[in-house]
């Protein structure tokens, strides 16, 4: 069976054509995204991966099923996420410092070849791995199944079979290469004219004197040879000798360290003239030049291996690490919080009747930080009918901004594939989160706040759809109360005509009183206090009515009664 290399495989993206969406960096930093991500691995670039990955969104619930169930796999199968990556640091590492892909103005030479070679071997190792790495019963997702699928038809595709052989025949060949003899022609002066590789030799030259072999080889006609031909018994001296001159000084000053050669019996194609000067300099990349034209039939065989199957064994794989660099990251991270004792379970997608159900969540960049999972606070919440858009009021520093953050957390994890932080989970995914969370102060110089803030409303408001989710953090809170009411008040009617998901959490307890059951849409829920202590639980309820001013006021004592008293 032949594998079709054009059909892209990705464990992350099934479908191209899903509408994905690129949430912006100041949305991705209101939810705590880049902190979550500098949580999970310590390497810069896997973060902006991961950044990537949460922030692409696309309200297909196919591909947010396809990654969870991806995700599943790697979580419960650890031995196996182990061993992928392994794989993936191998691969990676070839990659990034082998020779596969670098490229320079000469062609490479035979011992380069050979190189690439090794590392072209160090692949084909590694998808072998890889197939049995995959090649377990418990693999569940459609997305490892296809990739195993496709590692198997690599596997048995008659290119890859051709290629394992054609390697393991040059490496053979290589393997026998023992020396090699140089041919050294020279003028009646006894200089060099030309050099010129005989022969390559399965045998190695045995060691001896240098003036010996010398004067062995001229001393006598008889001595001087009328062909070139090797018959084992030639002498040298090793060149790298460390009592001995250099082995190229040699080469020009006694012509000893290599077979004499009196006549002109080279072919031209391995003939090269000897440099002007000392004769050495370019000795060595001749050497190489040389040695790449007598072996012309094992250079191209190497060549045309390396053509025909790098792209096969190399790329398609490499672009599949970082999306199982992802899934494993993740994997560990939330093995390891689990281990703490806190709360993660698979999202499910819904039917369409829901929403968002979700049951027992917290807010993970919250809980990141804790030591155990057992003094986390979790919440209920659900959006629907009658709970399209909630008020959310309550006491200063009670939690409301912890809790804003925490549903657009759980969309963003969900759709990634991930486990969720929530004892259970029933969503509609959606194809864009927005925040409007204060900006900070150097943003505002020009509008001034309220008027920052209204543009950047505008611009959210305008871009969001009916399947888009809009957190508002203490929005148009910067003015007077009267103004900003007046203007927080239409902006709830207008997401109410979209029909958008939202929970706006502000201070302006009149908005969430006067506006409750507007539309059948507009929800007030409170995060509560007992006992005068902030409880850090959300309830549905009509706001408490005491603004966060009197909050402050009570907590630094400048009430007119804790002013007033003795």
């Amino acid at each position: 069976m032949s594998v079709n290399h054009s059909t892209a495989i990705s464990l992350l993206y099934p479908d191209v054509n899903a509408g994905y969406r690129m949430m912006n960096d100041v949305t991705a930093h209101d939810l705590g995204l880049d902190l979550i991500a500098k949580k999970v691995t310590s390497d810069a670039k896997e973060q902006q991966m991961i950044l990537r990955v949460l922030g692409k969104m696309t309200p297909d619930p196919e591909v947010a099923r396809y990654r969870q169930d991806v995700f599943d796999d790697i979580y419960k199968l650890p031995e196996m996420r182990s061993k992928l990556l392994e794989l993936m640091n191998q691969i990676e590492y070839l990659k990034d410092y082998g020779t596969w892909r670098k490229t320079s103005e000469e062609k490479p030479g035979l011992w380069d070849l050979m190189h690439r070679l090794d590392e072209l071997d160090s692949y084909i190792t590694s998808i072998e791995s890889m197939r049995e790495c995959l090649n377990s019963n418990d693999i569940r997702s459609k997305g490892l199944k296809d990739l195993k699928q496709y590692i198997d038809d690599l596997y048995s595709d008659s290119h890859f079979s051709e290629m394992k052989k054609d390697v393991s025949q040059i490496k053979t060949d290589a393997s026998e290469i023992r020396s090699v003899t140089i041919g050294i022609n020279i003028n009646s002066r006894f200089e060099a004219e030309s050099l010129g590789l005989v022969s390559v030799n399965s045998k190695p030259f045995k060691k001896s004197g240098i003036v010996g072999n010398f004067a062995d080889a001229i001393s006598g006609k008889d001595k001087i040879r009328n062909d070139t031909e090797w018959d084992g018994d030639m002498r040298y001296e090793p060149a790298d000798n460390p009592e001995t001159d250099n082995a190229l000084d040699k080469l020009d000053k006694q012509i000893s360290t290599m077979a004499v050669i009196a006549n002109p019996m080279i072919s031209n194609d391995t003939l090269a003239k000897v440099p002007d000067g000392d004769g050495t300099s370019n000795s060595t990349f001749y050497l190489s030049n040389v040695a790449s034209k007598i072996t012309a039939h094992l250079v191209k065989k190497i060549r045309g291996v390396i053509s025909d199957y790098t792209e096969v064994s190399i790329v398609t794989i490499s672009k599949l690490i970082p999306e199982l660099i992802y899934y494993i990251r993740f994997a560990e991270y939330i093995e390891q919080a689990s281990a703490k004792k806190m709360v993660f379970s698979k999202a499910e997608i819904s039917d369409g009747s829901t929403l968002m159900n979700a049951e027992g969540f917290y807010n993970l960049k919250l809980a990141s930080s804790h030591e155990t999972g057992e003094d986390i606070v979790d919440n209920d919440l659900s959006f629907g009918e009658g709970r399209m858009i909630y008020l959310l009021t309550g006491a200063n520093r009670g939690g409301k901004t912890t809790l804003t953050q925490a549903v657009g957390l759980l969309f963003s994890l969900a759709q990634g594939g991930l486990y969720v932080p929530c004892r259970k989970l029933v969503y509609m995914p959606v194809d864009m989160i927005y925040t409007h969370f204060p900006a900070d102060e150097d943003k505002t110089m020009d509008l001034g706040r309220l008027g920052e803030e209204c543009v950047r409303f505008k611009e959210l408001f305008d871009s969001a759809t009916d399947k888009s989710l809009i957190l508002l953090n203490e929005s148009f809170s910067t003015t007077s109360f009267e103004e900003g009411f007046y203007i927080a008040a239409d902006s709830v009617k207008a997401l109410c005509h979209k029909n958008i998901r939202t929970i706006y959490n502000t201070h302006m307890h009149k908005l969430a009183s006067e506006l409750t059951g507007y539309d059948n849409k507009v929800s007030s829920i409170v995060m509560e206090s007992r006992d005068g202590k902030r409880s850090f639980k959300v309830s549905e309820m009509p706001p408490e009515g005491s603004s966060y001013a009197s909050d402050i006021a009570k907590k630094y004592g400048v009430t007119y009664e804790m002013l007033i008293k003795d």
